[in-house]
């Protein structure tokens, strides 16, 4: 979107208003195929709800890419909203309950990668078809969105369902079949067996799920400040402003030709993309929470020195290459630590009976603050210059610190149902004992799962 806009903005003459409508109304919208996948995934399984999220997807890019007016184009945009919604909600959730403990976190990190590899490919794409007419080329940039999810319907052929979700379905033997292909040995698959029945046993058991949020227990109430704190302040630091609008920060720092400020963006895009392998490298090594330091710390450095750079009377040559270093060095830090993370512990932390709808949750809050910020940046850089919207980012980029050091429990190696423990623990103390000291308190052997 963020090439097609400029090529949009001169063939269907729409102002700065409606690009900002137009841009965030994909996060706001998209909470509603987010709130709806927690339900349908408990209803029709993860793999079949992803399936849902590609049909959605592509109506909606299809709309947008033969849009002849601003109106019809956010329609478009609706149904590519709440398809998103759906995706950016089960993706780790899936992935999570499939995957093995010791993998689970690189695994998870793979929406991420997949996520900055197509915004990566939508730089690129918005470079090719520059050359094109205004009507055209916008039109392309938009349309070639559907490939994708394509891929994913010959993929769902292929993919197991959920074992968690087929447990709590009592088909027990698939959920067995399928953990006999993901796990090393017979063994080890028992072994997560029992620990899904038991889980399953107390998800039939307990009240009903959203009563469960509405009156949280201490240890509940621990898991939805971290995992929903997280979710909100990956997109509060400014992350979607400088995916969507980069070309608007390079003409601030002085960039004019459009093929010059798109190139600039393919240069960022790359970039996030190829950070995010840091993190699938290191994730499940040196852990979350030391990830999430590296991140927030050096994105909280390079909006500084954006805001400070941006700010400068003197936007020559040198303002132009230091923004373009500054801005890859802030999506890298992005890339390898809070971008993946955050989808990955909502998954992590929260029981079985509530993590479907804890991750729609987690990801209706990411969508809301995802939109306020895509549909406010001009405005907001209108009346305090793109220098001091920035400076606001910064501001709660060392929030996001804080938050990391005070909430964020380390939860590399352990299985879903320890992870549990973990917080119940917590809970059964009220607040009085921290996350990492939890695993002084729990027996070794039961955290080893023995």
């Amino acid at each position: 979107m963020s090439g097609a806009i400029i090529f949009m903005q001169e063939d269907l003459k729409i102002t700065e208003v409606q690009v900002e409508v137009l841009v965030g109304i994909l996060s706001i919208v998209s909470l509603l195929g987010s709130l709806g996948g927690g339900i349908t995934s408990d209803a029709i399984g993860r793999k079949w709800t992803m399936a849902l999220a590609a049909i959605v997807f592509q109506m909606g890019a299809a709309i947008m890419a033969l849009a002849p007016s601003f109106k019809v184009l956010m329609i478009g945009r609706l149904f590519a909203g709440i398809g998103i919604g759906f995706g950016v909600m089960i993706a780790p959730v899936y992935i999570a309950e499939i995957s093995p403990s010791i993998a689970r976190g690189s695994l998870t990190a793979f929406p991420e990668i997949f996520l900055n590899l197509g915004i990566l490919l939508g730089y690129i794409s918005n470079y090719a078809f520059s050359g094109f007419s205004a009507n055209i080329s916008w039109r392309i940039m938009l349309a070639v969105g559907i490939i994708p999810s394509v891929f994913i319907g010959v993929a769902l052929f292929v993919i197991p369902e959920s074992p968690r979700w087929l447990v709590m379905q009592n088909q027990v033997e698939e959920a067995r079949t399928i953990l006999l292909k993901t796990n090393e040995n017979e063994n080890e698959a028992e072994r997560r067996l029992a620990d899904i029945r038991q889980a399953a046993g107390m998800a039939n058991s307990e009240k009903a799920v959203w009563s469960e949020f509405l009156r949280p227990s201490p240890s509940l109430r621990q898991m939805l400040i971290a995992g929903l704190g997280i979710q909100c302040f990956q997109q509060m630091t400014g992350i979607d402003a400088a995916v969507y609008y980069s070309p608007t920060i390079f003409k601030e720092a002085g960039i004019r030709e459009n093929g010059t400020l798109l190139a600039a963006t393919v240069a960022v895009g790359f970039t996030k993309t190829s950070f995010i392998l840091v993190a699938i490298f290191l994730i499940d090594r040196v852990g979350r929470k030391p990830l999430l330091y590296v991140s927030t710390i050096g994105m909280t450095a390079c909006l500084l020195v954006l805001s400070l750079a941006l700010s400068s009377m003197e936007h020559g040559e040198v303002t132009v290459v230091l923004v373009i270093f500054v801005v890859s060095g802030y999506v890298a830090f992005f890339s390898m630590g809070i971008g993946p993370i955050s989808w990955l512990l909502p998954s992590e932390i929260f029981p079985l009976r509530l993590r479907a709808q804890a991750a729609a949750l987690g990801a209706v809050g990411n969508r809301i603050c995802s939109g306020l910020v895509a549909m406010s940046f001009l405005s907001v850089a209108h009346a305090i210059t793109v220098a001091g919207t920035f400076f606001i980012f910064f501001v709660i980029s060392v929030l996001s610190i804080i938050f990391v050091y005070e909430f964020v429990p380390e939860t590399k190696g352990k299985s879903l149902e320890q992870i549990e423990l973990l917080f119940q623990n917590v809970g059964e103390h009220k607040g009085e004992v921290q996350l990492r000291d939890v695993e002084r308190l729990l027996p070794k052997e039961r955290l080893l799962g023995v």
